[in-house]
């Protein structure tokens, strides 16, 4: 059983080329609310953060009858991971992180630095400079920065989030998860505790040209880790798109080599 968990601004179609080189495994692939095709209630009727996502994630799980699975993270899809981890710390067997940090390590600055302003000060001046991070540019920046040809992007992945995110009242749920990410370095500990005690094995894929996330994330896994697996690789924040086969292949041997499929 592996469930994949996606980042801002994404959905589950970042997985659409892994899922199917995960042959012999179930996968569960859902998009977060807000996100891709899930629901997206404003902010009047649901008080987005990610706990309340962990909320939503570990009851999906709950109705599948789910009680055991590999994680495999990316972006916002590690805090709410590290959530279901530390709510049930024998649920999961193993953890693949694809720049999803879980340390301070990593941190970018220069790609935090609006978001921790309006972490700061939610004036309109530091609103609407996140505000500038969902127009269709800023999106496709996520995509190519650390991408030494971006021909090889398809561009229909920043074109769907985009569409995505423009929904109705979408920028203000997107805000209020810029302001919550703030709850997710706290955790960060309880997270290393809970790698040290289960020895939980874990894949660090990461591309070496993330703006947001740099490598140090990634190499930071070993501190807690005897099992950690690290690879950096060319490429840049959403590495499933520049250096897919080469990810793909990562992961599905790290999980064939400690969860045999059925």
């Amino acid at each position: 059983m592996v469930v994949l968990l996606h980042g801002f601004p994404t959905s589950s179609f970042m997985f659409r080329d892994l899922i199917p080189r995960l042959d012999g495994y179930r996968v569960i692939a859902p998009d977060h609310l807000g996100f891709g095709f899930s629901d997206a209630p404003g902010v009047e009727e649901f008080d987005y953060g990610f706990d309340a996502l962990a909320d939503l994630t570990a009851g999906l799980l709950d109705q599948l009858g789910v009680r055991r699975y590999a994680l495999v993270v990316q972006d916002y899809g590690a805090p709410i991971g590290w959530r279901l981890a530390l709510r049930d710390p024998e649920a999961v067997t193993a953890v693949v992180t694809q720049n999803g940090n879980g340390y301070d390590d990593g941190f970018v600055p220069s790609g935090w630095q609006a978001v921790r302003d309006y972490q700061r000060e939610q004036s309109p001046r530091n609103e609407a400079a996140l505000r500038g991070a969902f127009t269709l540019e800023a999106i496709r920046a996520q995509y190519t920065t650390g991408v030494a040809d971006p021909s090889v992007l398809s561009p229909e992945t920043w074109t769907l989030d985009h569409a995505r995110i423009s929904r109705p009242g979408n920028a203000e749920v997107q805000l209020k998860l810029f302001l919550d990410y703030a709850t997710n370095p706290p955790l960060y500990p309880a997270l290393h505790d809970w790698l040290r005690s289960r020895r939980v094995p874990v894949l660090a894929v990461w591309g070496d040209g993330d703006p947001f996330f740099g490598p140090a994330g990634a190499h930071a896994f070993a501190r807690d880790t005897d099992d950690a697996e690290i690879h950096v690789l060319t490429g840049g924040h959403f590495l499933l798109e520049s250096a897919g086969e080469e990810a793909a292949a990562l992961i599905r041997a790290f999980l064939a080599a400690r969860l045999p499929a059925a």
